[in-house]
């Protein structure tokens, strides 16, 4: 049998729990996050002639977007760090030789839902239900994006010139299927098809407008912080330069949705935005709803209308219990899948009900991502890359998909909003990626193997590890 001398296994997973407070509150949908975990994983790898190398993935435990609940929220971060730490153990010990493309899928398919399953039979504190399958792939997903970069730095070869032969071993019919109403064939087709081939240097990046962001003096009640960042909308848009605005929305009170997307959309308007994107976080039942709203705001005010580029996600998570038929929207304003969009099957069910486009996100694995964009890209869906709020390293990983995925309009990047601070030793080395400028963010500090972290360069002190697990 052909052995690939490119081929990598993971021997080693060491685990950290960086917990972050948000200098604002974040409200999206029926919760508000004042703080968060980050989890940053140092995966080794060993290639077949025994060399080794180490990467580094990060991503925020965002329990309020990953797990919605009437648990607490205690409960439910403890239980997902029990199966982070369950995973540092499973993917050290996973012996799988490949790419981290094939890895990936590997582990996903194989081990990812048994150890959901494990962990949430096992909890003390058991919360509402079992721990869900975004979940899951949120906490394997720094795994995944370190399994990335060791691969990188091994071969000292950036991620994203590998997504080709000859590191892969298998071409993407092996992963995906096309839908049954299309010609699409994936036979001998590689990723790196439906991938950018030029990285550019900067991307428009997109602000959020959360749900209980001050907008106008009046909505100040004092105990926001003065702390020298910007805590009104105009004064974000006019120190940063912003055209792109995201806004939260509740999905269960129509008028409070439309009197905030009017009254952001005025504000937009004021100081020269050019876009909006209107989120209502998976809790809208009714394709009415939406649209109601939206064909209000057209009769109304036009212009803000036009100004609307997508509507993201306003339908629950789970499409196969709750398969809406969507194409009542999309006949208004582009619709893109976010959480719905696990892996590519998802993607292909959204389709099949009118979904047109796919938001993706690193933190739901790279691996997931890359299969679910050259599926939607092949069957002509649009993209978008959105955020997780992410700080410190896990920008750096969602900043570069954004640059590869050919999005509509750039990335979603808000960490800077929400704690700043956190990712001041990143900041030093890569400024561009953590301040927005002109509406911007720039990519040209990323270079190098791996993700081009420079982690050497980043001044980090890490607590010690909460578990280090080997082969």
């Amino acid at each position: 049998m052909f052995k690939n001398i490119y081929d990598v296994r993971p021997v080693e997973a060491a685990l950290y729990f960086l917990p972050i407070q948000t200098r604002m509150p974040l409200k999206f949908g029926p919760e508000t996050l004042t703080e968060v975990t980050c989890v940053r994983v140092r995966l080794t790898v060993e290639d077949r002639a025994g060399r080794r190398a180490v990467g580094w993935g990060e991503t925020p435990l965002s329990v309020q977007w990953v797990w919605p609940s009437s648990a607490s929220y205690a409960a439910r971060l403890v239980a997902l760090q029990d199966l982070t730490c369950a995973l540092a153990s499973a993917w050290a010990s996973f012996d799988y030789w490949g790419h981290p493309l094939e890895i990936g899928h590997a582990f996903t398919q194989a081990r990812l839902d048994t150890l959901r399953a494990e962990v949430s039979s096992s909890l003390d504190c058991q919360p509402t239900g079992p721990i869900p399958h975004l979940a899951a792939l949120v906490c394997s997903s720094a795994f995944d994006l370190a399994l990335y970069d060791a691969y990188g730095q091994l071969h000292q070869k950036p991620v994203y010139d590998t997504f080709q032969l000859p590191y892969l071993n298998r071409s993407l019919e092996t992963f995906l299927e096309p839908a049954a109403d299309s010609s699409v064939n994936f036979q001998g087709r590689m990723p790196a098809e439906f991938l950018t081939q030029t990285r550019p240097d900067s991307l428009v990046a997109w602000h959020l407008v959360g749900g209980k962001d001050p907008l106008e003096p009046a909505d100040l009640t004092g105990a926001e912080p003065d702390d020298g960042y910007p805590v009104l909308l105009a004064d974000w848009i006019q120190r940063d330069g912003l055209t792109c605005l995201k806004v939260k929305l509740t999905g269960i009170d129509a008028a409070w949705d439309y009197h905030r997307l009017v009254r952001v959309g005025d504000i937009a308007v004021k100081h020269g935005c050019l876009w909006l994107s209107a989120d209502f976080n998976c809790t809208v039942l009714d394709p009415s709803y939406v649209n109601e709203i939206l064909d209000r705001l057209l009769i109304e005010h036009p212009r803000l209308y036009g100004m609307i580029l997508y509507v993201e996600q306003p339908f629950p998570y789970e499409l196969i219990k709750h398969p809406i038929d969507v194409r009542s929207v999309v006949a208004r304003k582009p619709l893109f899948m976010d959480e719905s969009a696990h892996d590519w099957r998802m993607v292909n069910l959204g389709r099949s009900l009118g979904w047109s486009g796919v938001a993706l996100k690193t933190c739901k694995t790279l691996t997931g991502a890359i299969l679910s964009l050259c599926w939607a890209r092949a069957h002509g869906m649009t993209m978008m890359v959105q955020d997780l709020t992410n700080p410190m390293l896990a920008q750096i990983p969602h900043v570069l998909l954004a640059a590869y995925a050919g999005t509509i309009m750039g990335v979603e990047t808000n960490s800077m909003q929400f704690y700043p601070e956190a990712s001041l030793p990143e900041t030093a080395v890569h400024p561009g990626l953590y301040q927005r400028r002109q509406g911007r963010i720039n990519l040209t500090t990323l270079n190098g193997p791996g993700f081009g972290y420079k982690i050497e360069q980043i001044q980090r002190s890490l607590p010690e590890p909460a578990l280090v697990a080997t082969a």
